[in-house]
């Protein structure tokens, strides 16, 4: 998928009302579905999952707040965003001061609507720009939230790329915010393009399209016994504005996934942040029951940009660069992940002579000739069976690209060794 592909698939999905539960994620994961295999689980209300329980599913029709001449004033049907998630039925007629209490603005931004949700408190509740807000009179106003709250199911769902091992990469990426295009629309679209584009890999890349936090401890309650096989994760979110890239590292600070995306994010401009309890289900994964390798990658991070949470994060706030630019980083993880080894140096006592096995020979011509001639040098010496090639990569400075190269030259030509795993 190109970065155009991707922003049309946040188009796409930009109408649509998600919640924690509900149509909205089933038809968010329908049409994720019809470009990826993804295996759709509905969990019913009431389950336990760890310390929470599954809550009631919530669906929405329509709401409006209509003024005196019978205009809609605030119109879910114009902006899901107007509606407080999982708000409760409500059919009044109410004068802008009782009405006041249950009205949701952002004083400093008077022309953007925010997001604003109660999922386990019963309430209600509209959103609205501060400027429509100093339009209104006293009203009446007719004030209607056509929605339910009854038993139902919780919706999440899981893509795998199998691997040639069982050892596993999770992605995690919510689904639960309405039109909001940064976050988390972006996160979807870059984390269907990274599976579409694998191939064959080595490890197996388990994708998990999840509600934010409840979907995420749903999915490890019923998973386990299994998290095991989990070597390295990222949770993706924020995959599209145009800020430089910010990745969290895991709870554990120095697990072989916080030395990937170091290395992946040495040539660009980046942040690289301390894991923190609080951000996006990173938090969820790394709890310490699991302390699972599982990092964060945003562009700008939660909370960092006066559009976050509002209606200003639309198609337009995100750009097909900026996804493609995301998508590529990831992809030069997973080049890491699949290509980092351990290897041993079969000809160890003083340099081996290169020329001779054609090594130098082969790199004639080449714009890159020193760093190559660079790398083979460096993989030599530090190939004791102890060092990774990103270990290689990281102690020289020079590319991964451009160290795997070299060892996989080096291999042919007799004077390497593989003997273990990397990263």
């Amino acid at each position: 998928m190109t970065g155009e592909e991707m922003h049309a698939l946040v188009e796409r999905l930009y109408p649509l009302c998600r919640s924690i539960t509900g149509d909205g994620v089933r038809a968010t994961l329908g049409i994720v579905g019809e470009l990826l295999e993804l295996d759709v689980h509905e969990v019913p209300t009431g389950t336990q999952v760890l310390d929470w329980t599954i809550p009631q599913e919530w669906n929405i029709r329509d709401a409006y707040i209509k003024d005196p001449a019978g205009n809609r004033v605030v119109d879910f049907q114009r902006s899901n965003l107007h509606v407080v998630g999982y708000s409760v039925p409500v059919s009044a007629t109410m004068t802008l001061a009782e009405l006041r209490p249950h009205l949701h603005t952002l004083p400093g931004r008077p022309d953007l609507v925010p997001y604003r949700t109660s999922y386990y408190a019963p309430t209600w509740g509209f959103c609205l720009s501060q400027d429509t807000l100093d339009g209104m009179g006293e009203g009446p106003y007719e004030v209607v939230i056509d929605s339910t709250l009854a038993d139902g199911h919780l919706t999440y769902a899981e893509h795998v790329v199998p691997g040639r091992t069982d050892d596993e990469v999770l992605i995690s990426c919510h689904v639960c915010h309405p039109s909001l295009a940064n976050d988390n629309l972006a996160g979807i679209a870059v984390a269907t393009a990274l599976a579409r584009r694998l191939r064959e890999p080595r490890l197996t890349y388990r994708f998990v399209f999840a509600p934010g936090t409840i979907g995420a401890i749903t999915w490890l309650a019923r998973n386990r016994e299994s998290t095991g096989r989990i070597r390295h994760g990222l949770t993706l979110a924020c995959a599209g504005d145009r800020g430089a890239l910010t990745y969290k590292r895991s709870r554990r600070g120095d697990a072989p996934v916080d030395r990937v995306m170091a290395a992946v994010l040495r040539d660009r401009p980046h942040t690289i942040v301390d894991f923190s309890p609080y951000g996006y289900d990173e938090r969820q994964y790394c709890s310490p029951g699991f302390d699972l390798p599982v990092g964060s990658l945003t562009r700008t991070p939660y909370a960092g940009y006066p559009e976050y949470h509002t209606s200003g994060d639309d198609p337009g706030f995100v750009s097909p660069q900026a996804m493609a630019d995301t998508l590529e980083t990831l992809w030069s993880a997973v080049e890491v992940l699949e290509h980092d080894g351990r290897y041993q140096n079969l000809s160890p006592y003083g340099e081996p002579q290169l020329g001779r096995r054609g090594l130098y020979g082969s790199l004639g011509g080449r714009s890159d000739t020193k760093q190559a001639q660079l790398a083979m040098l460096w993989v030599l010496n530090l190939s004791d069976g102890e060092h990774s090639l990103l270990d290689v990569a990281g102690r020289s400075g020079l590319p991964f690209g451009a160290v795997a190269e070299a060892a996989a030259a080096l291999e042919g030509a007799g004077l390497l060794k593989r003997v273990g795993e990397g990263a």
